[in-house]
């Protein structure tokens, strides 16, 4: 059985004060609850120590928001996926489309990302995901399985079984506009098709796969209750402890 995560990316938001006074109300707010996810923090890197040290002791997990493909060397002002785990980081994200259409990283540069963060022993969230264009002119089932099968197409088996993917139509993303569970039933169905053509059906089962793009408590169960959704990759909502334990608490 396929389990449920539910991860807060806070993107380039707040500072390392900042950010462990949140990850405590998250924390805090979890006492003596049973969630029926896991529970993942995605701060800043320069917020990361203080996060970690807050949440210590509790069921929260944190995650690095990118890596570098090398694991040192003179690559100034990258982060390695050794320095990620040696803070305490499980988890990070590979190709947010932020990252593919801000900072231009194409499918050669996440193959590498995601080979790096298998070494480290991270567990990659790979996000895919089309733009409107794409959307509008009924490319998004393509664009979407093209962009798994061009990054996690030479994994092993046994690395995908790492591997979350996260569905993100980056149109919805930080939009207020959000795919409809329909839409994003049928995008994840599109995402286990590719894997099982890729590497079979079980892992085409098997593989988690989240919902991201302007998850809220408003939408997130409806979004949740889709058998192929195993949980939200939230960003604005994550920023504010009532709203993200909400979307913690609306997985049934």
């Amino acid at each position: 059985m396929r389990k449920t995560i539910v991860a807060g990316n806070w993107k380039m938001s707040g500072n390392h004060i900042e950010g462990a006074g949140l990850a405590g109300n998250i924390a805090k707010g979890l006492e003596g609850k049973s969630p029926g996810c896991e529970i993942v923090l995605i701060p800043p890197f320069t917020a990361i120590p203080d996060v970690v040290r807050t949440v210590q002791g509790s069921i929260v997990k944190i995650g690095g928001q990118d890596l570098f493909y090398e694991e040192e060397g003179a690559f100034t002002g990258e982060v390695s996926g050794a320095m990620l785990t040696a803070l305490g980081c499980t988890y990070v994200l590979v190709g947010h489309s932020e990252r593919r259409h801000v900072i231009g990283e194409t499918g050669d540069i996440l193959r590498l990302k995601l080979g790096a963060a298998l070494r480290a022993g991270l567990n990659p969230i790979f996000c895919v995901g089309e733009v409107l264009d794409e959307r509008e002119a009924g490319k998004a089932a393509d664009v979407v399985s093209g962009q798994v099968r061009d990054v996690l197409g030479g994994l092993s088996g046994s690395d995908l079984a790492k591997v979350v993917v996260a569905y993100e139509p980056v149109w919805a993303i930080g939009t207020g506009k959000t795919a409809t569970p329909e839409d994003a039933s049928e995008m994840h169905v599109v995402i286990r098709s590719a894997l099982a053509d890729l590497f079979g059906p079980e892992a085409g089962e098997e593989t988690v796969i989240l919902y991201g793009g302007s998850v809220k408590p408003e939408n997130a169960g409806a979004l949740l209750e889709v058998p192929d959704i195993d949980g939200a990759l939230v960003g604005g909502a994550s920023l504010k402890a009532g709203s993200f334990l909400d979307i913690i608490f609306s997985v049934r």
